[in-house]
């Protein structure tokens, strides 16, 4: 039966124009394309996206189900010809976004996956670890479309405050790394992009896990889980050290990228000896990290 008029192109009760209206949490797979050292690989990550347009004032409505059906189309056509980063297919829904949504000027992707990678713990037994990756693109109509990458680590870090209250505490007068209290530690990075320039996820979680006093593991047996504790009791850091640490290793890691990326970098530590967490954070472009680090 058709519909007399379409509701959503009527006028609302009050005339504002929303940010950004659109649907979240619509889950999907997506079979991504890499290259590696084994060759081609195809792999499938299961991801949450959030995608949203803004809506004028004079519409009362969003079309909601166009937003859906671009997922639906792009996630297909992944499974057919797998895409190389799932940025770039955030880019290319923004893209169908604004020609969907003839009314609309901007367009939000957001898309987070669970991303299993191979790892080795410190005496070097093969272990299978867990990351977040985070993407996503933004579009202005006539404007340029800038993409989002990112990923979250967990890691630890040993407190060298604690470490240097022990030491005069006890007199100690050796070496050797001394007691000091532990914390897990939630670190994230993510860049804005230009939509020609392509980041390695695997390079960010690098960074951050370089960062941490010590990388953690899902499975350690005894020597293994010995020597995460003495690479941390000798690696002390301040969750300021983390952000730090992941800001001055991005700036020497990627020297070609351009001076407008924009950075974000969250530490969080989830403290052992207090109740409540220790955090930090930095939002930067490039340029400025550089003109700092001089």
């Amino acid at each position: 039966m058709a519909l007399k008029c379409d509701l959503q192109y009527g006028r609302g009760e009050a005339g504002y124009r929303l940010t950004r209206v659109g649907v979240k949490g619509v889950r999907k797979p997506v079979v991504i394309k890499r290259e590696g050292a084994g060759g081609t690989l195809n792999n499938t990550l299961y991801c949450s996206f959030d995608i949203c347009v803004d809506l004028p004032a004079e519409q009362k409505g969003s079309h909601m189900s166009r937003n859906v059906e671009v997922l639906n189309e792009v996630v297909e056509e992944s499974i057919r010809t797998p895409v190389t980063a799932l940025e770039d297919m955030a880019a290319d829904i923004c893209r169908k976004l604004l020609v969907r949504h003839e009314y609309a000027m901007t367009a939000d992707v957001v898309a987070t996956a669970e991303y299993f990678r191979g790892s080795v713990t410190p005496l070097g037994k093969p272990t299978f670890e867990i990351y977040e990756l985070m993407a996503g693109g933004h579009i202005e109509r006539d404007g340029v479309l800038l993409k989002k990458i990112g990923v979250e680590a967990v890691g630890m870090t040993a407190c060298p405050c604690g470490q240097q209250t022990v030491t005069e505490m006890l007199g100690y007068e050796t070496d050797l790394p001394v007691m000091t209290h532990n914390q897990r530690n939630v670190c994230s990075v993510v860049l804005d992009l230009p939509e020609d320039v392509s980041v390695e996820a695997d390079i960010l979680i690098d960074i951050i896990e370089d960062s941490f006093s010590s990388p953690t593991y899902e499975l350690l047996k005894r020597p293994d889980e010995g020597q995460v504790i003495i690479n941390a009791h000798r690696n002390t850091k301040f969750v300021e050290d983390v952000v730090r640490g992941v800001l001055d290793r991005l700036v020497k890691k990627f020297p070609d990228l351009p001076d407008d990326v924009f950075v974000d970098v969250i530490s969080e530590s989830e403290e052992s000896i207090h109740k409540h967490n220790a955090f930090a954070e930095r939002e930067a472009t490039l340029g400025e990290l550089r003109s700092e680090n001089q």
